[in-house]
């Protein structure tokens, strides 16, 4: 399964390219392709599917989600290793 995941837009990087920002996804963070939100700005949450926003999300719809991914465990389904490999690596540590 292929999920559609909310995250809070914590930068947004402006250079040659794609517009990009910064997401952070209950704790994971990961850079995201901001094209199809060009309006979304820091602190808004946007709904991400394979690494592109697609569009945005208020704040409690966005916690709720990851609220219900959390408790069905769609979080570790869908990302699994992967997932704590990338937590890891932002924070330093090994899985």
């Amino acid at each position: 399964m292929c999920l559609a995941v909310p995250g809070k837009v914590l930068a947004i990087e402006e250079r040659d390219g794609p517009l990009t920002g910064r997401v952070d996804f209950g704790g994971v963070r990961k850079d995201v392709c901001l094209e199809y939100v060009p309006e979304v700005r820091v602190g808004e949450y946007v709904i991400v599917h394979v690494g592109f926003a697609l569009q945005r999300l208020d704040e409690e719809s966005a916690r709720a989600s990851l609220e219900l991914f959390e408790q069905l465990g769609l979080i570790d389904e869908e990302f699994g290793d992967a997932w704590q490999r990338a937590a890891a690596e932002e924070s330093g540590t090994t899985p």
